[in-house]
């Protein structure tokens, strides 16, 4: 495998571009597509991951699909916020690449693991608490427990995952997208195997599903550390040196990654919020819920997998000291992840009708009415994906850059001011719901996926204008 750096090997290079016969610099979209390509095939992988999780769990019962749905939004948002050290070994690693000072990017790989051992103990308390923190919401005893039984086991394993994320952020920031793809694909085949072997022949229902995802990412994790340190990697950047935790490079990881793991967090915490709404609004409604979710991550993933190389770019670009190149490659990044978006958004509504019931138990009564209202659902989901491409191509740039404070700011009024309250307003009629201060139309679920159409909308467009501010050019890492 080539890892030589290819900056290294012609330092006058910036990131996907090309010079045509008379002088003049243009993107080059075949580079472009040849980092993205991997990260759009490591997302399929986790598209492949989640479908495969929905038909397993969707096998035991739509309230065992309903109750992990309730939850799973909730553990994604946790898993940020206690990884974000993880997440922040991209931005590093494609800084110090585009840079040439590859040392550097090790070290951000090292410290992301350091902080991931601290962290481990974190995780199991918070996976104990599980009844305590899922009491408030109000869920039937039959969801509640389905919901603890899946939470305990996949949050105090969650700093598999964590590592995992440091893994695939090093390589991804250095460029080397298809090691990622590699990791993400051991994991997903991992994780059928062991679905099957813990959900049926162990017999541990819903735990098992969550058992299979700790065991999957360990995988995962395991195969990105021995490609890390193997010999390629150890001569290029000194991987095998750079073990020992720097107290200022932990401080400058906690700082950016913070915000960095705060910012989608604040948006999957949110959501998961609006799926318990559904949930505590009905089975059918909670179960349709998620089988639309993980259906619309089949455009979610690509994109984010066509932004993560957009930050990436970004980081290289600014690394390399070109930060006019930066904000030209990135939004062009940006608007080609809307459009794969919205164009995959619109195949699945369409499809709706043929691809839900293949997620449905179908000796169970509520399955039948989950597909049909999931059908419908679908439609609304589709209206919102190209404004989900400017969203994660936005934040994945502006992550790339380094500029994650600004746009938290952003997020959380957003998500917690303006959604959930009409998330809220839009689905539960009088005398349902959780706060009966706000008014209540009682629109079901088709009218919290309205509130999801207008929240995404708003939150895009703005992360979007944070980009193009060029505000994000003055910070300094």
């Amino acid at each position: 495998m080539d890892i030589v750096p290819a900056l290294a090997r012609d330092p006058r290079r910036l990131p996907a571009q090309r010079c045509d016969a008379a002088g003049h610099v243009h993107i080059d979209l075949r580079a472009v597509w040849a980092l993205a390509l991997p990260l759009m095939a490591n997302s399929a992988v986790q598209v492949v991951l989640n479908l495969t999780d929905m038909w397993f769990i969707g096998h035991i019962s739509t309230a065992a699909l309903a109750a992990v749905g309730a939850v799973q939004w909730l553990i994604l948002g946790v898993l940020f916020l206690l990884g974000g050290s993880s997440m922040a070994v991209q931005t590093l690693a494609s800084h110090a690449h585009g840079a040439r000072r590859f040392r550097r990017a090790a070290q951000a790989a090292w410290t992301a693991l350091w902080l991931t051992l601290w962290i481990a103990p974190a995780c199991i308390l918070v996976g104990l608490a599980g009844h305590w923190i899922l009491v408030p919401f109000g869920f039937t005893p039959q969801i509640a427990h389905l919901a603890e039984q899946f939470w305990l086991p996949r949050i105090g394993g969650a700093s598999f995952a964590v590592a995992a994320w440091a893994m695939m952020g090093f390589f991804n920031g250095i460029g080397r997208t298809r090691v990622s793809f590699m990791v993400a694909a051991a994991a997903a085949i991992a994780n059928g195997l062991f679905n099957e072997l813990f959900i049926f022949h162990f017999g541990w229902g819903v735990a098992g599903s969550a058992w299979a995802s700790n065991v999957a990412q360990a995988v995962g994790f395991l195969l990105g550390f021995a490609l890390f340190l193997r010999a390629p990697i150890r001569v290029a950047f000194n991987s095998h040196l750079t073990w020992r935790p720097l107290w200022r490079n932990v401080r400058r990881q906690l700082r950016l990654g913070f915000p960095m793991g705060l910012m989608p967090a604040a948006d999957v915490l949110g959501f998961s919020v609006f799926q318990m709404m559904q949930v505590r609004y009905g089975t059918v409604a909670g179960a349709a819920t998620q089988m639309v979710t993980v259906l619309t991550s089949i455009a979610y993933m690509p994109g984010i997998g066509i932004a993560t190389a957009a930050a990436t770019l970004v980081g290289q670009s600014i690394g390399a000291g070109d930060r006019d190149w930066a904000l030209r490659l990135g939004t062009r990044v940006i608007l080609l992840a809307a459009l794969v978006m919205g164009g995959i958004g619109l195949v699945l509504a369409v499809s709706g009708p043929w691809l839900l019931p293949l997620f449905a138990a179908v000796h169970d009564r509520h399955a039948m009415a989950a597909v049909r209202l999931g059908a419908r659902l679908l439609w609304l989901a589709a209206a919102y994906q190209f404004f989900d491409g400017l969203n994660l191509g936005s934040s994945l740039c502006l992550r790339g850059a380094g500029d994650v404070r600004v746009p938290v700011v952003l997020v959380l009024p957003v998500c917690w001011l303006v959604f959930l309250p009409l998330a809220h307003a839009f689905t539960f009629a009088p005398g349902q719901g959780w706060v009966h201060f706000l008014p209540q139309f009682g629109w079901g679920a088709r009218g919290g996926w309205s509130a999801v159409i207008l929240y995404v909308m708003l939150l895009g467009s703005s992360l979007f204008l944070r980009w193009r501010s060029r505000a994000w050019q003055h910070i300094r890492l």
